[in-house]
């Protein structure tokens, strides 16, 4: 089912709508606080790094990947906020999962987080792209160990993959997108 990819790919954020011709596509981009998300959403956005802050609520804004507009909701990860990730749910085609790869002490969090949402039955049907995110960190996990701490090689009748992602230098995102493209042109 998934496979490990050792390319990098990166995004975060809540990827709401993709657009194929006349065909929406729903994908959410979740992951918890400080992973990297809003990074990314303006990487892809505006084409470079902008300083942030932590996110409460959501940012929502419109990116272009190959022709194909994509909605993007950028939702806050902080535990307070979590549970209304859910409302979120509903006809989703893909979920990007992004982790912060330098944080050993939380993830196991990330992961009783990621397992919980995959769990739902509005999700069931969803492919699944986890970036692991921040690979320029020093003690970061690769993306075997995030993988494994993650217990990815157990998820059954899902299509998913993992990708090294550096949002600060925008490594891995084209690979990511192209992944995600194909995942869901092929479930189509």
């Amino acid at each position: 089912m998934g496979q490990l990819v050792k390319v990098g790919g990166y995004v975060s954020t809540l990827f709401n709508k993709l657009v194929y011709g006349d065909k929406e596509v729903r994908i959410l981009v979740l992951g918890l606080d400080g992973a990297g998300k809003t990074t990314i959403l303006y990487r892809m956005q505006i084409g470079e790094v902008v300083s942030t802050i932590p996110t409460i609520g959501f940012n929502v804004e419109t990116v272009t990947y190959k022709n194909i507009k994509f909605q993007v909701w950028d939702l806050g990860g902080q535990t307070s906020i979590r549970p209304y990730w859910r409302c979120y749910y509903a006809n989703t085609d893909a979920v990007i999962y992004v982790v912060d790869s330098s944080d050993r002490d939380r993830i196991g969090t990330s992961r009783d987080e990621l397992m919980s949402m995959l769990n739902e039955e509005e999700l069931r049907g969803a492919a699944l792209l986890v970036l692991a995110n921040k690979q320029d960190m020093k003690g970061a996990m690769s993306a075997a160990e995030v993988s494994e701490a993650l217990g990815l090689p157990r998820l059954k009748n899902r299509q998913w993959t993992i990708f090294k992602t550096n949002a600060l230098k925008g490594e891995g995102l084209n690979d990511g997108m192209d992944w995600l493209v194909n995942a869901i042109k092929g479930s189509k």
